[in-house]
């Protein structure tokens, strides 16, 4: 089993679990849109700074023409 050479202080304990600590992530409001995101990262329906990035929407559906012979 491991053995520390010297004891940890508290103050120095503290210092190295100061960045240990969860942060909120940053959100922004897309101007087309209006809804939350991450920063830097496009929106759920494929828009980033306003402009779409990605169809997202899904295709239609064509009804096929049924062949006879």
């Amino acid at each position: 089993m491991a053995v520390q050479k010297s004891k940890v202080t508290r103050s120095r304990r503290g210092q190295r679990r100061s960045h240990d600590s969860l942060k909120l992530k940053t959100l922004s409001i897309d101007p087309v849109s209006g809804e939350k995101h991450v920063r830097h990262q496009m929106t759920k329906d494929g828009f980033y700074k306003g402009r779409l990035i990605k169809d997202l929407r899904k295709p239609v559906k064509e009804e096929s023409e049924e062949v006879t012979s």
